[in-house]
């Protein structure tokens, strides 16, 4: 079992990830997005009721409740009619910690075979890089992440750190340069446990 996320663990997700508010589209394939990158369009309503239901009242978890699914252009069009609402810092650290943490340290757990034996930070720097990134393995563009992964199983902390950098590919003639920021200080957190 992996270890509790660490404080810079959660320093480094807490800074990429921002505090989303539901009138703020983040663009791309995104869905109307709340608290600590919550993605309402990757979401079931089961879900969203369950994460979020003891921090929001009945009115805004309705409205909330009616953009979920939407991805891309059509959630854009949808964050207006969830403007109003705005989710405070400590509603999203509490959704974060008590819910979204521990279902991608999961998750983290399945990409990664092996990875509650690596140092704690290491751990950390992979839940971040899940819970940006996912878990798929398929395609040219997750060829790192399956990498990662054969890194994690030898315990080969340098070559995790290496990987992590080489997505960095990916992102290199966009204009996403907080993707290439997000990387580096995965890789960054993965060599500071090296001994």
């Amino acid at each position: 079992m992996m270890e509790p996320l660490t404080k810079n663990a959660l320093d480094l997700i807490f800074e990429y990830e921002g505090l989303d508010q539901p009138g703020e589209w983040p663009g791309g394939d995104s869905g109307v997005t709340i608290g600590i990158g919550y993605d309402l369009g990757y979401v079931t309503k089961d879900e969203f009721e369950g994460d979020w239901k003891d921090c929001l009242d009945d009115a805004d978890c309705q409205a909330l409740a009616g953009v979920i699914g939407y991805k891309g252009a059509d959630a854009k069009a949808k964050s207006s009619s969830v403007s109003h609402i705005k989710i405070t810092d400590d509603q999203a650290r509490r959704v974060f910690l008590e819910r979204s943490a521990p279902h991608y340290q999961s998750l983290t757990e399945k990409a990664f075979p092996g990875v509650d034996k690596l140092p704690a930070d290491a751990q950390g720097a992979l839940v971040s890089l899940v819970y940006n990134r996912g878990t798929s393995m398929d395609g040219d563009s997750r060829r790192e992440m399956r990498a990662v992964r054969d890194a994690v199983a030898k315990g080969d902390l340098q070559e995790i750190a290496n990987q992590i950098r080489a997505m960095k590919r990916l992102w290199e003639n966009t204009n996403q340069g907080g993707l290439l920021k997000r990387r580096e200080s995965e890789a960054q957190l993965v060599e500071s446990c090296i001994t």
